[in-house]
């Protein structure tokens, strides 16, 4: 009995290690060195505050099963899936996000999946397909997550004092129609009855609780949660989704934990803050222009977590859409902002963005830059000034850049 379970124990350490050995091939590993990653809390938390953290730590990590609501449809089956390490995510794990246009007008084709598209399924039941019909389609890599509480911290004043015409750019808000679930706080000025996106690529979630519901059910697939309680099914098949779990899959506490993990990830760190060719590089990327609208400072409004409250930080952005051309123009629309216009991504952390995509650089919304020198390539509209002037630098002054880039 006693060799049974022994050659037991051999086989299921062998089979975890093939499993594992299988999933690296289709997973970057998560990156080790505490300074070259997001995880960990921001300074001043309580004992209190900690604890919650660590619970939402737990949640972030979680891989759901069917036997807990997965499905029937899904993208991955945790946060950590898509936001390895807290960090970028790539090419394996980026979402599709499809819809139909027919002259100035785009349809969600919601009747046929639309507009995300979630390819696997539970067992017995068909993943989402790309309709015959959809001709815009385009690919959202995961960003990274540390510092998410700065951002929802700030006020709306603050956001909207950089926007509209300055330093020949004119990023503007999106605003958008609040979830029913939203309570508006201090920080919110809403515009006929609207309020301003500050999260996802379009700058289309006003708070990481909208981020956090949204992806638990869409993303992730099913996990609906006390805020959102309608199911997903993929629209070709029929309801009749074979799950055997009551919705909601989740409860507001669950959702709760997330976002305040979410909100209380410490920033990522600054390397190399020293070297002289980061210190000239950050100096020829103000002198170019880029800092119009990746705004290296900003302050956070007063908080109910303490430690968030009235604190300098430098996410590189202003958080408004500005027109990126027609070489950024991925066809689909959302909310207020048109095909071609995108939130200034926030560039900190992005030195460290090939940490979680197994070593290499994917850039843009949807990694088709594999370099810094592409990424402003990719650069149109507004930013094309800034861009003609990056490439009428010398190498070595491009390369100094770079590497202040590569030091956030």
């Amino acid at each position: 009995m006693k060799l049974k379970l022994i050659h037991k124990a051999v086989l299921s350490v062998l089979i975890l290690a093939f499993t594992l050995q299988a999933c690296q091939k289709l997973f970057p590993a998560a990156p080790k060195a505490e300074n070259d990653i997001s995880n960990g809390v921001i300074p001043g938390l309580t004992t209190q505050q900690l604890a919650e953290h660590a619970v939402g730590d737990n949640e972030f990590s979680h891989i759901f099963t069917q036997q807990e609501g997965l499905g029937p449809v899904f993208n991955q089956t945790s946060c950590n899936s898509c936001h390895i390490g807290n960090g970028k995510g790539d090419l394996v794990t980026a979402l599709t996000r499809f819809g139909k246009i027919t002259g100035s007008t785009f349809d969600s084709l919601v009747n046929e999946n639309g507009p995300d598209l979630l390819p696997n399924a539970i067992p017995g039941y068909l993943g989402d397909v790309l309709p015959a019909d959809a001709n815009a389609i385009t690919h959202r890599i995961a960003p990274i997550v540390m510092g998410q509480g700065f951002i929802a911290a700030l006020s709306d004043s603050s956001i909207l004092a950089n926007a509209y015409p300055h330093d020949g750019v004119s990023g503007r808000p999106n605003y958008v129609s609040p979830t029913p679930f939203f309570i508006p706080q201090l920080i919110h000025t809403p515009l006929n009855g609207k309020y301003i996106g500050r999260f996802g690529k379009k700058a289309i979630k006003v708070t990481l609780q909208d981020q956090v519901v949204f992806a638990l059910k869409k993303d992730l697939g099913g996990i609906t949660s006390d805020y959102d309680q309608t199911d997903i099914y993929n629209y070709l098949v029929g309801i009749n989704s074979g799950n055997i779990v009551q919705d909601p899959r989740v409860s507001a506490g669950f959702v709760n934990h997330l976002v305040f993990y979410l909100r209380t990830l410490k920033v990522p760190p600054r390397r190399n803050t020293t070297d002289p060719d980061v210190i000239e590089g950050e100096q020829l990327f103000t002198g170019i222009g880029c800092t119009s609208c990746h705004i290296p400072t900003m302050v956070t409004a007063s908080s109910d977590i303490a430690a968030l409250s009235n604190q300098t930080f430098h996410p590189f952005s202003d958080f408004l859409l500005h027109d990126m051309g027609s070489g950024l123009d991925d066809g689909v629309p959302e909310g207020s902002a048109q095909s071609f216009e995108w939130r200034t991504a926030p560039l900190w952390g992005v030195g460290l963005s090939g940490n979680s995509q197994g070593g290499q650089l994917f850039l843009l919304h949807d990694g088709r830059a594999t370099s810094f020198s592409d990424a402003i390539a990719f650069h149109g509209g507004e930013a094309a000034g800034r861009r003609s002037a990056f490439f009428t630098l010398t190498q070595q002054q491009q390369q100094q850049i770079i590497k202040f880039l590569q030091s956030l």
